[in-house]
């Protein structure tokens, strides 16, 4: 399901495999440090259940437009810069502003 987001509305569940037809921004969405190290550690959490168990996690992120989405999927891997989902798909760690465990 595929469906256009607006700032105004809650998040919109996207398709992984749509992800790279987004643009993101340089900024990110994050300002506050306690809110970028929960980011962090969460990303890492994700990567572990993702290795362990090939667990779906939520991961709630925004465009370059500020539009928000939702993407159900399983982190084969969280570096500094990304989250690369099942089938190498990226969303830059700069645009996710929340993950979501089942």
């Amino acid at each position: 399901m595929t469906a256009t987001a607006t700032k105004a509305n809650k998040p919109v569940k996207f398709d992984k495999e749509n992800v790279s037809t987004l643009s993101f921004s340089d900024q990110d969405v994050l300002i506050e440090k306690t809110d970028l190290g929960k980011r962090k550690i969460d990303l890492q959490r994700a990567q572990a259940l993702g290795a362990q168990s090939k667990s779906n996690i939520k991961i709630y992120f925004s465009d370059a437009g500020g539009s928000q989405y939702i993407v159900e999927a399983t982190v084969w891997a969280a570096t500094e810069r990304n989250v690369t989902l099942k089938g190498g798909v990226l969303i830059p760690n700069k645009a996710i502003y929340k993950i979501g465990f089942f």
